[in-house]
């Protein structure tokens, strides 16, 4: 048997399976997000977390077990630089009411019950920010309702301290329907690349951004 190539292209031949060659998801199924564009300090904590447990979802946790650290870089950096359109996914059917509560937790989060506003992480575009902190818009409904569940029952976590895990865990079951039904059904804008790095000062501290002056 002839040798393998080592090209970049097969080494992301695993992920093109599912999340398309250039990174662009699987919009039909809600289930396999995006990955071009995202910073790719982001995508690099992903692939680790898959490596050390801390993230649970059996075929990646496989794909990424032998990898070594220049290996995951190449590939983070590779869809990091994709830029292919943005396609719509399926919606479910939900009332005025409940995207208007979504619309509220992400522009201004909910101080009663200690729940910060998407955007004061996320950016004012919900596009991320440079170089760990993952865009919101664009994302199906299936994925963002399935990633906040996931932190909420600790099958997906991050280095302590792990605030999304802390924020998703003061969420209401319907608010986070609100909050993927909301983020769904926006349009894209036009320019979405992640913000520059400092350009927010995330509210809550995170394991994520250690170094990054984050949290107060």
């Amino acid at each position: 048997m002839p040798p393998v190539p080592d090209t970049l292209q097969q080494r992301i031949a695993a992920c093109a399976a599912c999340h398309g060659e250039h990174g662009e998801g699987s919009p039909g199924s809600g289930f396999f997000p995006r990955l071009a564009g995202k910073p790719a300090g982001y995508l690099v904590r992903q692939l680790q977390d898959f490596q050390n447990g801390l993230r649970k979802y059996a075929p990646m946790e496989y794909t990424v077990r032998g990898l070594d650290p220049a290996y995951l870089r190449a590939i983070a950096g590779y869809f990091s630089a994709q830029q292919v359109p943005y396609a719509r996914s399926p919606l479910p059917a939900v009332s005025a009411a409940t995207l208007q509560r979504g619309a509220q937790l992400v522009s201004a989060g909910d101080r009663a019950r200690g729940i910060p506003a998407c955007e004061s992480c996320h950016g004012g575009q919900l596009t991320g920010v440079q170089p760990d902190i993952p865009g919101l818009v664009g994302l199906p409904y299936d994925y963002i309702s399935a990633q906040l569940g996931a932190w909420r029952t600790h099958t997906r976590a991050t280095v302590a301290p792990d605030c999304m895990a802390e924020v998703a865990g003061r969420l209401a079951e319907a608010d986070i329907t609100a909050v993927a039904a909301w983020l769904a059904s926006r349009e894209p804008p036009a320019d979405m690349h992640a913000q520059a790095a400092g350009s927010v000062r995330p509210p809550l501290h995170c394991g994520v951004l250690a170094g990054s002056d984050a949290g107060t």
